[in-house]
């Protein structure tokens, strides 16, 4: 385990450096969002486009959340323990479209709900409830900066360069995001780290700039870094 924090803790520092660099082509993230997509990447929006248009009619007020797995159930006990409410979501492509394609699978969020201000965290279950490092939750605690270079949505940007990414067919401008409507927040950007550890991408970003949204998930993660 230690060998693995230490792992984790390096290539969180390189990031660190990446995003605390000031010239703005250093930022892969920016790079993508405002490069020209590649004949590949455009073939690619336009087969989504076409799973999409012969998507049955039925999908298109959403489809209703699986429920928890069965490796779950204590995470989302937890969850409800620590204060927070379980949402299990589904992942859609091209959400700013009233006719998004919904996708395979589902993951169950805790979200946490601040009493003082209304805002709001989500965490993936197994991210909150683990005692083993992610990058995820690293993300979180060791806060690397934003740095300067990001255009377009700061928080999605902001995932990229941690590594990361909450983008739907990258950057097509169409829009994706892990759906529940029962929700206050129906469209989560959630910052999926490649170890599938997840912090919506706005809740990081907010935080790294010293706002708690929600609650303070260093306070209930079961995850505690070495002090």
């Amino acid at each position: 385990m230690k060998s693995s924090l230490i792992a984790s803790l390096a290539a969180i520092a390189i990031l660190t450096t990446a995003c605390a660099s000031s010239d703005g082509n250093q930022y892969p993230a920016s790079a993508a969002l405002g490069g020209q997509p590649s004949a590949g990447h455009t073939s690619f929006v336009a087969g989504l486009r076409r799973a999409e248009a012969e998507q049955p009619s039925q999908h298109l007020l959403g489809v209703e959340p699986a429920a928890l797995r069965p490796d779950e159930v204590a995470a989302g006990k937890y969850c409800v323990k620590t204060g927070g409410q379980v949402y299990v979501r589904t992942p859609e492509y091209d959400t700013n479209s009233s006719h998004p394609l919904v996708l395979s699978g589902h993951a169950s969020f805790c979200q946490y709900t601040s009493t003082s201000d209304g805002s709001r965290i989500h965490i993936l279950l197994n991210t909150l409830y683990s005692k083993k490092p992610s990058l995820a939750a690293l993300a979180y605690i060791l806060m690397p900066p934003l740095g300067t270079g990001c255009n377009g949505n700061p928080a999605s940007c902001y995932c990229s360069l941690l590594g990361a990414s909450d983008q739907f067919g990258g950057a097509s401008g169409a829009g994706g995001s892990w759906v529940n409507l029962n929700s206050e927040d129906q469209d989560l950007e959630a910052c999926i780290f490649p170890d599938r550890s997840s912090i919506d991408s706005w809740g990081l970003t907010y935080h790294t700039a010293g706002v708690i949204r929600g609650t303070d998930l260093t306070k209930v993660m079961r995850y505690k870094y070495p002090s």
